[in-house]
């Protein structure tokens, strides 16, 4: 048995005219479209409930019935679960032993989003949209772009990009009526153009993980978040002295080789505060969370040894030490670091014996 099912999904049928719905029978159904389009000729179900009618009529060589179900105005979830359950009405009416299969008419997109509930009670045969030819696309139209603002990605993706393009004459004619410099509109301008980069190269999630792990960081008292701060200060304090350096050593720095060794030689030493300080941070952090090993004391030795080669190499380069300091440099390094690995890879095997199985 074939049951053409004509769907009102806001329910105008039963907010317009008397009927009670789910209305069953061809005539039935013919006179509640009428009833419909005296109340509302502008109704587009009015033509969805007369396309049941036709394709009831057109069809002679099964058994067909033909119902009109609706749903609520307002909300989507609550409309489909009153479509579903008029569905279960209609077919608990039916008195046959046949297969019942479904043929949904519907007036656009919107009412086709009820198809899986339907679906889920029913077989389904097939969708017939009405829409009046001479708008035939738009309600399907008006329904994608009312998609489109509902998604928060989309909004995110679209509507804030051209949101900032929009703002970006405006605000030329405010930093005009102010008297603003120039320079203000181009800081305006280059922080609205960051903000887009940042959102297409998607470091807002970046930013956001970023900001997640910080605040569960202060919250479960992490002392790397303090450490990581002083770590920061100590690298802006050594790229400053770095650059200071490097203006103070203008006579001796007349190559390229030379410029990198003063910025190296000015900024090493507080480079590796920061990198020690930041790694006695991560290893307090594994310690107080039990998951301490003793190859991480490692870091802060490496630090030291790279640090030691490198004010080395760069005060070589300089003119301000000789090829002895820097032997001894390189030496010194070299045997901390692996002075440093094998003490600790050796605490870390009697350590781990010692510990009862």
């Amino acid at each position: 048995m074939l049951l053409i099912l004509c769907v009102d999904l806001d329910d105008d049928l039963g907010r317009k005219t008397e009927y009670e719905t789910p209305v069953v029978g061809r005539d039935t159904v013919e006179s509640a479209a009428v009833d419909l389009a005296t109340s509302d000729p502008e109704d587009s179900d009015v033509n969805v409930l007369f396309q049941g009618v036709h394709l009831y009529d057109s069809i002679d060589d099964e058994a067909v019935e033909v119902a009109a179900v609706t749903g609520v105005d307002g909300s989507d979830v609550a409309a489909n679960r009153a479509v579903g359950e008029e569905v279960d009405t209609v077919l608990a009416s039916l008195s046959t032993g046949e297969d019942v299969r479904a043929l949904l008419v519907t007036d656009g997109a919107q009412d086709e989003s009820v198809v899986p509930v339907i679906r889920s009670r029913i077989r389904i045969d097939g969708v017939n949209r009405v829409v009046v030819r001479q708008a035939q696309d738009l309600e399907s139209m008006y329904y994608t772009i009312k998609q489109v603002l509902d998604d928060p990605e989309t909004r995110g993706t679209i509507l804030v990009p051209l949101g900032i393009l929009l703002l970006i004459y405006p605000l030329a004619i405010l930093a005009n009526f102010l008297e603003l410099p120039g320079s203000s509109l181009g800081i305006i301008s280059g922080l609205l153009g960051l903000y887009v980069l940042a959102r297409g190269l998607g470091a807002e999630e970046t930013l956001d993980r970023t900001v997640e792990r910080v605040r569960t960081g202060l919250y479960t008292g992490r002392v790397t978040i303090i450490t990581y701060v002083v770590a920061a200060a100590l690298m802006i304090i050594g790229g400053v002295s770095g650059v200071q350096t490097l203006e103070s050593m203008t006579d001796a720095t007349s190559s390229i080789t030379s410029v990198v060794a003063a910025l190296v030689y000015g900024s090493v030493q507080w480079f590796a505060a920061a990198g020690i300080t930041s790694s006695f941070g991560r290893v307090t952090d594994e310690y107080l969370s039990d998951s301490f090993e003793w190859r991480y004391l490692n870091a802060p030795f490496y630090v030291l040894s790279i640090a030691a080669v490198l004010h080395g190499v760069s005060a070589y380069f300089l003119g301000l030490a000789t090829i002895s300091y820097l032997a001894l440099a390189l030496t010194a390094g070299v045997l901390l670091g692996l002075g440093s690995t094998l003490a600790f890879a050796i605490a870390e095997t009697r350590f781990r014996q010692a510990d009862p199985v």
